[in-house]
């Protein structure tokens, strides 16, 4: 059985065109088109097709209120579609993971814990991904 193993490593990522890779801790994209169930009478076994995609992007952003730094980045972003991309290094081996037109919910503008870093996380919603 083959396998990969590799460091979780990012070269890049920009969200609205602003790099905020200095400030990010971890990413995850999920790629998800939805269920659709197409199962006929007499069949012996449930059968599904793909329906609309419902892509997602989650991350965790160090908090700063520094200009061109986390929360004056993505404040006015709150309530609008924009465009995220990432890239990630594998050895020789480089992917540029793009969701354009994806919707962001919702920006915590505080979040602390007395000793802690303060960090954000994020949920981006929909739109179109891609990977070259």
């Amino acid at each position: 059985m083959a396998t990969s193993v590799y460091l979780s490593n990012l070269s890049a990522l920009t969200v609205n065109s602003i790099s905020l890779l200095d400030q990010c801790t971890s990413l995850t994209f999920t790629n998800t088109a939805e269920a659709l169930e197409k199962t006929s009478f007499g069949g012996s076994s449930r059968v599904f097709t793909a329906g609309l995609f419902n892509n997602e992007l989650t991350m965790t952003l160090y908090n700063s209120y520094a200009a061109s730094e986390t929360y004056a980045t993505l404040a006015a972003l709150v309530g609008t579609q924009t465009t995220v991309v990432a890239t990630a290094v594998d050895g020789a081996v480089t992917k540029v993971f793009t969701l354009t037109n994806c919707y962001l919910e919702s920006l915590p503008v505080v979040n602390g814990s007395l000793g802690e870093l303060s960090t954000v996380d994020l949920t981006f919603m929909g739109g179109t991904y891609s990977v070259a």
